[in-house]
């Protein structure tokens, strides 16, 4: 096996230069190596995993290092190598990418818990260096396309790993075909029922849309040539099975109500052939009202560009027609990799150090978003339900009335936008225009809405706000002041303020009590009573009881105490 497939190999990479194909080569040699005599529950060869993901990626035009890597990916883990032979034998940046596969590998739904920790990792990666997750990805379609040789417990649980965390990867890095792939060979393990239902439906109605899109295609081909528009191609698109599953759910499960069960897609050169293009279609069928899409002047946070418009075709019946050039439809079908395509003008030498910028900034701002946004949560369960919220959704841009950008998940509302903008406006929102119209707190925004937030002084969140923000990011802030404002509370009730136990503990040294106690002098609080405990203790506990007037003085106070000489520790309870 290892000389065909080793060929195949060659033939999607016959374009590098031949050092490069050297280093691939040779990672493969290596990798056939030490995986001889290992086999697949599929009963194929081992190198034949690593080979796959290898050639998938060769298929992108991936540098050499990615390709090596992904050859050597399982290495490290399931033979006697080690990450440290790997960077004998082929350097730095390869040995840095296996050991980045190598800690995704350890991903498993085994508790909440290992599940954040390693979605952690998994995300650190993504800002580190793509590369480890375009690895990750392809290996993970490989074990999808020969899951069937799994047991059924492992078979689900993977499928569902795929569907939660994998597919909406792919799809957030611009992954449509990958994305597609891995949620339609999830599907019927997660849902085998639902998979029969949608396959029973759509059988029908999929054979007599084939037959209508053939008759509008030449129709479509021939209004364009008549305007000099050059078609480089133009072919219709099935839906894909999981995504259809997901718009009958929306759709009270009427397949007629689904208008893009099949598209027609065209690529002309450029962009102005796009709009011109639509304007044609539009002069010849007409479009169905809301249902036009300009991804172009809008991209999609994952890069998606193309225009769409759904149509009433020959005899009434309604078809989704996507318009893009040759450029779109690579990102479309590539994503983030069609940026990086290989070349043998490519300067690799620096390659994991610039990256970042070799994609598009924004494009990856969620990313750097989510990693910065993590080292603040310390629950696991409140990262991975804010991952669930706020980095697994479809993603939409809301913009200021300035123009700037907000990237926010789909169902945010202008409570969450206002947040987004500054936690300041998020707190006093009491009113938003979009597109100029009044609209409610609660009201769903939209791709490409202009929003207005109107704030009012000395205003605070509703705690019935909480019902309807989708973003972790206003939840967070919005918690926040209600928790301050029900304490401001307590203390409010008691004349002279609320009585509070400090605790500090610290080194015994001449004069720490009077220091301690000149503190909570200059906050003009009148102390009821203080202690000192040692027992058993090597540093005194010391005991003050506070009169304080509110939440914020608290805050100072336990602050200023921490900064007192030879504190080690403050804490207090509310009395």
């Amino acid at each position: 096996m290892g000389t065909v497939t080793l060929a195949l190999l060659k033939e999607k990479i016959k374009s590098y230069n031949p050092s490069d194909l050297a280093i691939i080569e040779r990672a493969f040699h290596f990798a056939d190596k030490v995986h001889r005599g290992q086999k697949r529950k599929s009963g194929e060869p081992y190198i034949a995993h690593p080979l796959a993901a290898a050639i998938r990626l060769a298929e992108l035009k991936l540098d050499p290092a990615t390709i090596a890597a992904a050859l050597l990916h399982d290495t490290a883990e399931d033979t006697g190598v080690s990450i440290e032979d790997i960077r004998r034998e082929f350097g730095d940046d390869i040995a840095f990418l296996v050991d980045g596969v190598t800690k995704l590998g350890k991903l498993k739904y085994s508790g909440i818990e290992r599940m954040a920790e390693s979605l952690r990792k998994m995300f650190f990666a993504i800002a580190e260096d793509i590369r480890v997750v375009l690895i990750k990805l392809m290996d993970r379609l490989h074990n999808m396309e020969t899951l069937a040789a799994l047991p059924p417990e492992k078979q689900k649980r993977i499928a569902l790993e795929t569907l939660e965390i994998y597919a909406p990867l792919a799809s957030r890095l611009g992954f449509g075909d990958l994305k597609a792939a891995l949620e339609d060979l999830a599907f019927p393990y997660v849902y085998p029922e639902e998979h029969a239902m949608v396959m029973k439906l759509a059988q029908s109605e999929m054979s007599e849309r084939a037959n209508y899109i053939k008759r509008i295609q030449p129709l479509t081909e021939k209004y364009l040539r008549d305007e000099s528009i050059t078609i480089l191609d133009m072919h219709s698109r099935a839906k894909h099975q999981y995504s259809l599953w997901q718009k009958l759910l929306k759709h009270d499960m009427d397949i007629e109500k689904i208008h893009d069960l099949i598209a027609l897609r065209m690529i002309v050169p450029t962009i102005e052939d796009c709009y011109r293009a639509l304007g044609i279609i539009h002069a010849h069928w007409k479009p169905f009202p809301g249902l036009i899409k300009d991804y172009i002047a809008m991209p999609k946070p994952n890069g998606y560009k193309s225009l769409h418009t759904t149509i009433f075709g020959p005899d009434g019946e309604i078809i989704e027609i996507q318009i893009r050039t040759p450029e779109m439809h690579e990102e479309a079908e590539h994503g983030i990799a069609a940026h990086w395509a290989y070349s043998e003008q490519k300067k690799l030498k620096d390659y994991r150090k610039n990256i970042a910028s070799t994609a598009k900034d924004a494009e990856l701002s969620w990313v750097n978003q989510l990693r910065d946004w993590q080292n603040e949560v310390t629950d696991s369960s409140e990262f991975l339900e804010s991952l669930k919220i706020d980095f697994f959704k479809n993603r939409i841009f809301c913009l200021t009335p300035r123009g700037d950008a907000i990237d926010l998940p789909e169902g945010a509302t202008p409570v969450d936008f206002a947040y987004h903008v500054h936690s300041a406006i998020g707190n006093s929102a009491s009113g938003a225009r979009v597109n100029g119209k009044m609209v409610p707190l609660d009201h769903e925004l939209g791709n490409g809405d202009v929003v207005e937030v109107i704030t009012q002084k000395n205003k605070k969140p509703n705690p019935d706000w909480l019902n309807f923000v989708k973003t972790s990011m206003a939840r967070k802030h919005i918690a926040s002041v209600l928790r301050t404002a029900e304490r401001d509370k307590i203390f409010g009730q008691k004349q002279g303020g609320q009585l509070v136990e400090v605790r500090v503990i610290g080194k015994d040294r001449v004069g720490f009590l009077n220091d301690l106690t000149s503190v909570v002098a200059s906050f003009k609080i009148n102390m009821k009573g203080t202690r000192t405990e040692r027992g058993e203790r090597s540093h005194p506990l010391i005991i003050m009881n506070c009169p304080v007037k509110s939440d914020d003085e608290l805050k100072k106070l336990i602050t200023k105490l921490k900064s007192v000489k030879g504190v080690d520790e403050v804490s207090y309870r509310i009395i």
